[in-house]
């Protein structure tokens, strides 16, 4: 199977290459739905981080999904986030695997500025918060116990003394996350001030884009795949980051990770497919199917309860895609989570790729980021809530996404039950308070939202 599909992908090819010089590259997609008109543009670059949420693209491209779109992909592993925005940017990357933030902070110029958008959500949740040993025996001492184990979820009050602790020493805390405007960086600062630690603001406006303005705790930028390493070396005590890279610390046996982001927030939104605004107008047909060969995917991967997981497994764990070990990968993407070293515990949400409408780009989403990225200052001026929505709107293309779904449900790959009713979705989700304070978010009110919280600026307040 495995030598059909390449000799499938290298006949695409040379077709495409074939016709494309001939200028009669429209017959080469006779067979395809004419629903969204042929591809602009057949042959495509994206790129990942070698993390399991990247799993749409895999397995877009392993099924042939890409290529019943008429796409020839190539999929290529980035260093790390900026490199990999910087590309998309540039146009050496048609498209990527992004943190949920990615498209918010280049839109609004948080960073590097640029018009990025994204009509697909890859998936809920995925991420967790590790720390070390010497960390985990300290804070241990302030957790509530039952049988023997931890009870879950594991507040960051217990981590507070420890912290304290380090603060009266003279000694800096140092945790990890992956980039300033990665869910990663929001989940550990909300955990963080959930259980009164500080972790610090951004001041942009006074040049001060470190984020540990105030910090009890600092956080810091570490690539995922580097996260391990980097805390077995002393260099940080802690960190957030995707799997597998919480789980390789249990497998070296150096870190325990105390609470995982569903935790934190329930089914929150974690990486998208983002592609700049102008590449999205110079190949809007190319885009739209691009969005329906992930969109069959994200299916694949939640089909059948799960059931196509361990096959998914071993597709990522080849070294193109996460290249880590089977069992490490599967510790998560299975349905299990494990703690402590033998603490393993079913989690059957951990990664959401399709189910509760995953996929679906939610402007409450995009809202929510938003507001954290006030909260810590990165959004230095407070803003009306008309400026959430529109931003929201700009960047969270939806109305792609629907025409995309369309299409696959006219097409009979997939049923229109599996979807948002387009016809009276508003791209809001319900007001919800399943976060680790309780603290209750409604999109629709950001400002309300944000003058929730004990720690974080508010109102017209600046670091």
């Amino acid at each position: 199977m495995k030598k059909l599909l390449q000799k499938r992908r290298h006949f695409l090819r040379s077709c495409v290459r074939t016709l494309a010089a001939a200028a009669v590259g429209t017959l080469a997609f006779a067979n395809l739905s004419q629903a969204s008109g042929d591809p602009e543009k057949w042959e495509l670059k994206f790129g990942f981080i070698k993390l399991t949420d990247m799993a749409p693209l895999a397995i877009a491209y392993e099924k042939g999904y890409f290529e019943d779109e008429g796409l020839y992909v190539t999929l290529e592993a980035q260093a790390n986030w900026k490199v990999l925005l910087d590309r998309v940017i540039s146009g050496e990357l048609d498209g990527a695997h992004m943190l949920a933030g990615q498209p918010l902070g280049a839109t609004i110029g948080f960073g590097t500025k640029a018009d990025v958008i994204t009509a697909f959500s890859m998936d809920l949740n995925g991420n967790g918060i590790t720390v070390s040993n010497a960390v985990w025996n300290e804070m241990k001492k302030n957790v509530p116990m039952e049988n023997g184990k931890p009870v879950h979820p594991i507040k960051a009050d217990a981590l507070k003394p420890v912290v304290d602790a380090y603060k009266a020493k003279g000694k800096p805390f140092n945790m990890g996350m992956v980039f300033p405007v990665s869910t990663h960086n929001y989940e550990l600062r909300y955990w963080l001030a959930a259980g009164g630690i500080h972790p610090g603001f951004y001041a942009p406006q006074k040049g001060d884009v470190t984020g540990q303005i105030g910090a009890d705790a600092l956080l810091s930028v570490t690539p995922p795949p580097q996260m391990p390493a980097t805390m077995e070396a002393g260099t940080i005590y802690g960190y957030c980051v995707g799997e597998p890279w919480n789980q390789q610390a249990v497998f070296k046996g150096i870190g325990v990770p105390v609470i995982t982001d569903y935790e934190i927030w329930k089914n929150n939104p974690e990486k998208v497919f983002g592609v700049t605004q102008g590449w999205a107008n110079k190949y809007p047909n190319t885009h739209l199917r691009t969005v329906k060969a992930l969109i069959r995917a994200a299916a694949w991967l939640d089909a059948n309860n799960n059931g196509n997981r361990s096959e998914a497994v071993k597709i990522l764990s080849r070294p193109a895609y996460v290249g880590a070990d089977e069992k490490v990968i599967a510790n998560s993407m299975t349905g299990t989570f494990e703690y402590e070293k033998g603490d393993k515990r079913p989690i059957p949400d951990f990664n959401v790729f399709f189910r509760y409408n995953a996929t679906y780009p939610y402007y409450s989403d995009a809202i929510w980021y938003l507001t954290q990225m006030r909260r810590w200052g990165q959004i230095p001026e407070a803003k009306p809530d008309s400026w959430y929505m529109d931003i929201a709107k700009k960047v969270y293309r939806s109305d792609i996404y629907a025409a995309a779904a369309k299409e696959l449900i006219a097409e009979g790959k997939l049923k229109a039950s599996e979807f948002p009713d387009f016809a009276t979705e508003t791209g809001f989700k319900p007001a919800t308070n399943e976060f680790i304070d309780g603290i209750e978010y409604d999109g629709r009110k950001p400002n309300d939202y944000i003058a929730k919280f004990k720690i974080g600026l508010k109102a017209d307040q600046k670091p």
